[in-house]
């Protein structure tokens, strides 16, 4: 089953002031203006990443192998699913497992679909690069 909802982090910064208030307190206003501003660049500077590395190349049918990695702009807890290609698909696996505080994650996997298997780790909307296990 595919992930059907998608996720995005949109940061949207929006002030409002009224003639009244700027008359009344324009010093208020411009003080909390740059403070609004600076913040803004510190929420986008920390983009989303996940990396992945599987602990073999090649598996016998239905092998206990691990997928190891690490996380970057994503909440410790935050589900990190395994995807399998199926044609053009990516298509979700019962293998997930939470992220850890330190940002690090390890998780058990069986593959049973012989030949090349491409797979990857997905979080929300962020995804790892693909990587491959050939099951034999």
């Amino acid at each position: 089953m595919a992930i059907t909802k998608r996720h995005s982090l949109r940061i949207a910064a929006v002030g409002v002031v009224s003639a009244a208030s700027v008359v009344l307190a324009g010093t208020v206003a411009s003080a909390a203006t740059p403070a609004a501003a600076a913040s803004a660049p510190q929420a986008t500077a920390a983009k989303a990443g996940i990396t992945a590395k599987p602990s073999v190349t090649s598996v016998k049918a239905w092998q206990l192998f691990r997928v190891t990695g690490t996380a970057t702009g994503l909440k410790a807890g935050s589900k990190m699913v395994l995807q399998q290609k199926q044609g053009a698909k990516w298509v979700s696996l019962p293998a997930v497992t939470p992220l850890s505080s330190k940002g690090t994650y390890s998780l058990g996997v069986k593959l049973g679909l012989k030949g090349k298997n491409d797979l990857r780790i997905v979080s929300g909307s962020t995804a790892s690069p693909v990587f491959n296990v050939t099951v034999r």
